[in-house]
Parts: structure tokens; sequence; C-alpha cells
């Protein structure tokens, strides 16, 4: 079987939105380094349209473009090649490890068994652990959280195992709401976690939350934010991440009337920002 290889060059910040592009348009396995997506795809399924589409894609960030492409000959699973290089590891209070890893839990750690899939939120991204970190400090016992964005569900389950009473998680991509499904039956929550498919409208059917997380790039938070502040009840807490720390200035902004800042946190060029909310 003949696969074609092709090198990307694309910025970090940008990865994962292309990745879930090349994964509906077929692509199978990817390799993440930095400023590159190394992915694969049957050379059978890929046309020029395909190329033109990708271009088309490749011009909305910033330096994107090819670098490469080559056939490969060889009949491989390249989605067992990238689980293959997803690791176990410890990020604050949580131990994150895929159901392939050996690894025994570390004393005091929660574990959090993610397998991500091609989905955001395997815990390696800053962003994800930024959240992680702060969730022990945000959670208390019998809180309803809403998790937009939800990737992986990472963030719903870590909170649940943190005590938190239920939560109601969405996503926009199917193959994420698939993922996250798998994930909460792999740890067991699937009693405490509702998963639906969709933007901030679906909040409309759900009860005001103790805490809202939303582990999702500047633009889509601001386009979103009047549905998840509804969303939030008075003293709530909202935890924000996906942010670079250029976009801090806007998102205070969008706080400022609102809400106490409590925390921003910092990680490389990524940050998070807790905030309660002090009106209703």
């Amino acid at each position: 079987m003949k696969y074609l290889k092709l090198v990307i060059q694309i910025a970090d910040e940008y990865q994962e939105p292309l990745i879930a592009e090349l994964f509906d348009m077929g692509f199978d396995g990817f390799e993440q380094r930095d400023d590159q997506i190394i992915t694969y795809i049957q050379k059978e399924y890929f046309g020029i349209s395909d190329r033109e589409r990708i271009d088309m894609l490749l011009a909305a960030y910033p330096d994107g473009g090819f670098i490469e492409s080559e056939e490969v000959v060889a009949d491989q699973n390249w989605n067992q090649q990238w689980e293959e290089t997803i690791k176990a590891q410890t990020v604050g209070n949580f131990f994150i490890k895929p159901t392939w890893s050996q690894e025994s839990v570390p004393k005091h750690k929660i574990l959090l068994e993610i397998d991500p899939k091609m989905s955001f939120g395997t815990g390696y991204h800053e962003t994800t652990r930024l959240i992680l970190n702060l969730l022990p400090n945000v959670i208390t016992e019998n809180d309803f959280v809403i998790d937009a964005g939800t990737g992986t569900g990472i963030l719903s389950i870590a909170a649940i195992k943190l005590g938190a009473r239920h939560a109601f998680a969405f996503d926009i991509d199917e193959w994420s709401i698939s993922n996250t499904k798998e994930n909460i039956l792999l740890n067991g929550v699937d009693e405490n976690i509702d998963v639906e498919k969709g933007s901030s409208e679906v909040l409309s059917k759900q009860n005001q939350a103790d805490v809202v997380l939303a582990n999702i790039e500047r633009n889509t938070i601001l386009e979103i934010f009047s549905d998840l502040d509804a969303a939030l009840k008075k003293g709530g807490r909202l935890v924000l991440s996906g942010l670079l720390e250029k976009d801090k200035s806007s998102i205070l902004s969008a706080l400022e009337d609102n809400y106490q800042i409590v925390d921003i946190p910092k990680e490389n060029e990524w940050i998070a920002i807790q905030a309660k909310k002090t009106v209703s």
C-alpha cells in the first residue's frame, strides 16, 4: 500500500486546529514537532483538490506551508506509531497515562487514564497543564462543572475525581465527542459526565454551574463568552486557557466588569486565567 507523507511547517499554537481539519480529510497518524506536523494519507485518497484545500487552510495561519511530500511504500498503523509517542506523566496532583502504558501510579497522585486518539487534551500541552494545576484550588465537593471545548474530556474527568458532583462537556468536533465518551468510560465516571456535540448554544438547556472551564483559543472564548458568563452562577469560578500571553489584555477587558481575577499562571508563552464571578 502506498502512502503519501506530508511535512507541514506551522507554529505550535496552530497545530491542533489544523490536525482536526486534516483528520477530517482522512489523514492517518500525526507527529508533532517544534513548528512541524508530519502526517500520512493513502496516496489513492489524495488528489489535487485536497492539496489545494490544504493550501487554503495553511494560508489562514502565519508562515504556514509545506516543507516536503514524499511517497512511502508501506503498510503500517500510523496511529499506533503516534500512540507510542504518548507517555505517562505527572501534572500537579494528577498522573496521566494512556491505557497502553504499564507505569504505576505514583503515591498520592490521582489517575487520569486518557487515550487521546488525535484529540486535544493529552496533558502534554501547556494550556492543559495550566488548568490541571489550578483545578485542586478551584473544584469543591458537589460542584456542577461546565467543560467548554472538552477535547479528550480530561478536565471533566479531573474535576469529577476531585469531588465535583457532575460535569457537562461539549465540543464542536465529532471525533472529540467520541473520544471523550471513551475516556469517561475508562475512568469510571460515565454516570457523572454528560457529553454533547455543539457550541455554546447547548448551554441553554443547562442549570447554572459552579465552575466553567474553557481551554479554547482567544477568538472563540470572546465569541462565546456571553454564553459562558450566563451559564456561571454568581460566586462561581471561571478558568480560561488556550491563551497566549499576548491575549491577556483582551480577555481581562471582557472580565473586568463582572469578575475578580484570582490567578494568572504562565508556562512558556501560554497563560491561564482564574477568576471569580462577582455579579449575578
